[in-house]
């Protein structure tokens, strides 16, 4: 059986963790070092960091936030945020990164994405895919959720996958924040479309919600969340514990 993965994100913005509700409403969490030390020694498998107004802004990600948590922790790194060229990929991979996220970047030029699976391998391209629903269709977002790209999200997910894409997470705009629960209609659709890892990212309430994701969507590879963890409201340690109580695999 496959091991489930927790995975926290750290949001940067300005050298700083925040957080909001439906990419809105940002507050000042913590210095992104620091959270990154405490989650690398407390039972978190991965670690995403987001600069997420990097590609709003038309700049490059903070090097320096991002060299600091690369030699802070002993856990694999995702890094995404302001990425939209090769160079940009070896420079977030020289300053640390195990594997690079590529959002709008990738909507802006979708073979950036096969160029970067042919040079740094599929394992090593993160597709994210910031999706809301629009009249009732899942449509996807850039500029970190500003802008609707008018794609339909489960064609250009596997559009990006069949590019080489060999992960993908799906932020649900609708969900993020609200600690609802996951979304499970939005992340079924995309387990049913492609054959690659997916990442569940927003909506994440409670220890219950992952226990939720992981059994109604069974082939998702893992859980993401912010908040929750940010400000203590779930434990990683005690979230593993409670889902290998419900028969989930996961690494103690």
């Amino acid at each position: 059986m496959i091991t489930k993965r927790i995975i926290p994100c750290l949001d940067v913005r300005d050298g700083r963790v925040v957080k909001g509700v439906n990419f809105e409403g940002l507050r000042d969490v913590s210095a992104p070092a620091e959270l990154a030390r405490y989650y690398s020694e407390n039972g978190a498998d991965e670690l995403v960091f987001y600069d997420i107004t990097a590609s709003a802004e038309g700049r490059r990600l903070f090097a320096d936030a991002l060299r600091e948590v690369a030699r802070t922790i002993f856990i694999p790194l995702t890094v995404g945020g302001g990425i939209s060229s090769m160079e940009d990929f070896d420079r977030v991979l020289k300053c640390g990164a195990d594997k690079v996220s590529v959002n709008t970047g990738a909507i802006r030029d979708p073979e950036l994405v096969r160029a970067a699976a042919r040079r740094y391998g599929d394992q090593c391209v993160v597709l994210s895919a910031d999706v809301k629903r629009v009249d009732g269709a899942f449509r996807v977002f850039a500029r970190g959720g500003r802008d609707d790209t008018g794609l339909e999200a489960i064609s250009w997910i596997k559009k990006c996958v069949s590019l080489g894409a060999g992960e993908v997470v799906v932020n649900s705009i609708d969900t993020d924040g609200v600690k609802g629960g996951f979304d499970i209609e939005m992340l079924s659709a995309v387990c049913e479309a492609v054959d690659v890892p997916v990442i569940a990212s927003g909506g994440a309430g409670c220890a219950e919600d992952f226990v939720h994701l992981f059994r109604k969507v069974p082939r998702v590879s893992a859980g993401l969340a912010a908040s929750i963890f940010h400000f203590g409201e779930v434990e990683i340690g005690a979230l593993k514990r409670t889902l290998d109580e419900n028969g989930i695999n996961v690494r103690l």
